[in-house]
């Protein structure tokens, strides 16, 4: 699990300090650093599956694409040296790259010793050996899921074969064949649907999005190795199937969230951009009761979010924990708010606190508060 992470000098992030909980919700306007945090674990894992971490850091390819050394390198930088502190299941360790040099990577400049590394990340060429299996960031208990996942599907049998959803910047173009692959294995118990008796990965899959659209069937294809989603309204001839495209968009974008969460294992790692991206707002809180479910039986998800119904859904399911003993506990969650300096156009980090009953108080100014601006105009 990742416990902490400290930024200095890495693009609008002059010194940014991070706690995470098993439900980290990272929140904010656009472009005020909130993505670069994300960037960061896409980074390092990037380069460790090029076995390249114990030299340099890859800034392009394939989870995402940073360009050079300048792009990454904080305007204020005092030291032309960017740093990454790190606690990954409670062990330290602390990586400087040099950054004097306007490459497409950047060198390491200084690290653990060799033999305390090794201890924490292992060997590159064992990412998945057993002795990265307690750490999701760098193993196959790990998906990205970004907000450029749209509906058109790949094939890839080598990523397949490590559960992997998507390789190229979380577009998730691995889904159809991922489910088809793996639509029979068993689901956790704490993420059930209560509708669906049984716990296959398929029949949960569909019972979770029958919640954004009520009546739907997905029917996973393979076409002589070309891989497809169809679908299915009850009610209709069984041969009426309809692609992604003529059915709604809040189903294709949900659809590999709903896949990553349910085929995720305790201590599997989740990176979710945007999951609110085409929901309605009901579909929204019942997708953040699944993320909640989830976190609470020790699957970490990290959430960027711009949807205030993300949010209250999160506080909903803290509160239900007390009252009911069901969805999280507040203590497992954490929620960043992240604006900008006007002046240094610096990325600055307030943590928001939840107090009982999924209760906030003192709310950074700007975390959603544009309902009550527009109520005080409108009253």
């Amino acid at each position: 699990m990742i416990n902490f992470l400290r930024i200095q000098n890495f693009k609008s992030h002059q010194d940014t300090s991070i706690h995470f909980g098993n439900l980290t919700l990272l929140c904010g306007q656009n472009g005020v650093g909130k993505s670069s945090i994300i960037q960061v674990f896409l980074l390092l894992r990037q380069s460790f599956q090029k076995n390249v971490l114990f030299s340099h850091l890859s800034l392009n390819k394939p989870l995402c694409y940073l360009g050079k050394t300048k792009d990454v390198l904080s305007a204020f930088a005092q030291e032309k040296k960017i740093e990454f502190e790190l606690k990954i299941n409670d062990q330290d360790s602390k990586l400087t790259y040099g950054a004097s040099e306007d490459l497409d990577y950047l060198k390491l400049d200084g690290l653990l010793t060799e033999k305390e590394t090794r201890n924490l990340f292992a060997h590159p060429n064992e990412i998945f050996d057993k002795k990265n299996k307690n750490i999701a960031l760098f193993n196959t208990d790990f998906q990205y899921i970004s907000a450029n996942r749209e509906a058109k599907y790949e094939s890839n049998d080598y990523e397949i074969g490590y559960k992997q959803i998507s390789v190229e910047e979380g577009r998730t173009e691995l889904t159809a064949q991922f489910l088809h692959k793996y639509q029979k294995e068993n689901v956790l118990a704490e993420l059930l649907h209560p509708s669906q008796t049984e716990n296959n990965l398929l029949a949960q899959t569909i019972a979770w999005i029958r919640e954004i659209n009520s009546g739907i069937s997905i029917i996973p294809k393979n076409n002589g190795g070309a891989y497809d989603i169809r679908y299915h309204l009850e009610g209709l001839p069984q041969e009426n199937e309809f692609s992604a495209k003529n059915i709604a968009f809040g189903v294709s974008y949900t659809l590999p969230i709903l896949v990553a969460i349910l085929s995720a294992q305790k201590g599997a790692l989740l990176i979710i951009e945007n999951p609110e991206a085409h929901l309605h707002p009901y579909g929204q809180a019942k997708l953040t009761e699944l993320f909640c479910l989830a976190a609470q039986a020790d699957i970490q998800i990290i959430v960027e979010t711009h949807s205030d119904h993300i949010v209250n859904g999160v506080l909903v399911q803290c509160k239900k924990f007390e009252t009911e003993s069901k969805g999280i506990d507040k203590n497992k969650v954490k929620i960043w708010h992240f604006n900008k300096d006007e002046n240094s156009h610096l990325s600055q980090a307030i943590e928001v606190e939840i107090r009982e009953k999924g209760r906030i108080r003192n709310a950074p100014k700007g975390f959603f508060d544009q309902i009550d601006k527009d109520l005080n105009i409108l009253i």
